[in-house]
């Protein structure tokens, strides 16, 4: 399917430009995205990939990323049948989505692309997506967000009376839409245009058939053995825990250790000032239980992060031609007019459902660009005033629908998926309950 979409696009944007006369603009987007795929997109994803896979290997290590997916065995199971329960993706699959609802896109990300190279070893139809790889990235372009902040900090930078508003529509939203992908791609995976025939090993290349695992036997990687905890090193885990612990007060309750609560109406409430204080405490406690509890272990662990990060430049490049397709292709067809002209022809029907017109922009432009998306809701907010029912409703749909296309083209495209089966369908289905969701609530909620 993206093989059309990408074609589509390449096409529509050279016959829109030449009827608009904006060719020029076309073809300066199109150098201009091939710059930024590279540039502003790989080069810097090289360090904090490399960062995450140092500390993942950690977490791998010291057995945590097994006693997380032992904890939440039954849902993965559910949602991931087709993948053993001690194999590695189970944990780096948790690891992003968690990071995902709490909104750390630069942790998200580089888990993300982890836990698809670990499906793909899984994998018996090399450069065809399974059905545990269609699941997880039905969840990826729809996971909950609790916290939407790039909107939130967009209307507290216009004056917002209450820039916070659209954090309980944006859950119920995004919760909307998450269930949604799973739905579907459940749905879609017991449709025969989707279904998966058993490969025949004497089909396949030599090399290829001697990669595929037993379908008795899944490859796992078995977790070295490891000194117990001793009783220092509980406690100083005991003592660490506490200080994050001492934190999150001071960040979501003040008063509790002493410190003032400000009254002012911009105060964000009590549920908001949890979240966001989990939010920001989330990394730096990453960052340092997993290297202390490895080393509690005796894991070296210098050496084996050092390990886990020379994967990063490697990512880095392997994403590179894929990120390219997918990003001047959306480049020029928005440089040459598409997203307007497809917003005019549909904005009749819009108003006979009752969908306000204005927003559709932005909904088109979701699924294609983050930063092209976030442009159009700054229009909006300046055009409309930060706490207008467009605004306010435009604000939730960002905070709870995913850059689906930029999504499946890296992810895929790390392991060299071609064939995405039903992955586009369910990630777009999810992306529309957002949206209609999204109208609905806010209509409900802000009049």
């Amino acid at each position: 399917m993206l093989n059309y979409i990408w074609l589509g696009l390449l096409v529509l944007a050279v016959v829109i430009g030449g009827c608009t006369d904006r060719l020029p603009e076309t073809v300066e987007q199109c150098f201009k995205m091939a710059k930024a795929a590279v540039m502003d997109t790989a080069l810097p994803l090289v360090g904090i990939m490399a960062l995450w896979l140092g500390v993942m290997r950690l977490a791998e290590r010291a057995g945590l990323v097994a006693l997380l997916a032992r904890a939440l065995r039954p849902l993965m199971r559910w949602l991931f049948p087709d993948v053993p329960p001690e194999h590695p993706a189970m944990g780096s699959m948790l690891l992003n989505m968690a990071a995902s609802i709490l909104g750390l896109a630069n942790a998200a990300t580089p888990l993300g692309l982890r836990a698809m190279k670990d499906l793909e070893k899984l994998n018996r139809r090399p450069g065809t997506a399974t059905d545990a790889m269609c699941m997880f990235l039905a969840i990826n372009t729809s996971s909950i967000q609790l916290i939407p902040a790039t909107a939130i900090a967009i209307l507290a930078a216009n004056n917002s009376s209450n820039p916070t508003a659209i954090v309980g529509t944006s859950i119920i939203a995004t919760t909307c839409a998450a269930v949604t992908g799973v739905l579907m791609a459940k749905f879609l995976s017991r449709w025969p245009v989707f279904r998966l025939r058993r490969p025949d090993p004497e089909a396949l290349p030599a090399e290829a058939s001697s990669a595929i695992p037993a379908a008795e036997e899944p490859a796992v990687t078995e977790a070295p053995r490891l000194r117990p905890l001793s009783w220092w090193g509980v406690a100083l885990l005991a003592v660490f825990g506490l200080f994050f612990i001492y934190l999150f007060l001071r960040l979501a309750f003040p008063p509790v250790v002493g410190l003032k609560l400000s009254v002012s109406a911009a105060e964000p409430k009590a549920f908001v000032r949890i979240v966001d204080a989990i939010s920001r405490l989330s990394i730096p406690f990453l960052l340092a239980i997993f290297p202390l509890y490895a080393a509690l272990r005796q894991v070296k662990v210098y050496e084996e992060f050092v390990e886990g990060a020379k994967e990063g430049f490697d990512v880095a490049v392997r994403i590179v031609p894929y990120l390219v397709a997918i990003l001047v292709a959306i480049g020029m067809f928005r440089a040459a007019g598409g997203i307007d002209l497809v917003s005019r022809a549909l904005s009749p029907v819009m108003l006979a459902v009752g969908f306000p017109p204005d927003l559709l922009p932005l909904v088109l432009m979701r699924p294609l660009s983050g930063s092209g998306t976030l442009g159009v809701f700054t229009e909006l907010v300046r055009q409309f005033g930060p706490d207008n029912l467009v605004v306010r409703t435009a604000g939730t749909i960002y905070g709870s629908t995913e850059t689906t296309f930029y999504v499946l083209a890296v992810y895929f495209g790390f392991v060299g998926i071609k064939k995405t089966r039903y992955a586009l369908p369910a990630g777009l289905s999810a992306d529309f309950v957002g949206v209609v969701a999204s109208v609905i609530i806010c209509r409900l909620v802000f009049g």
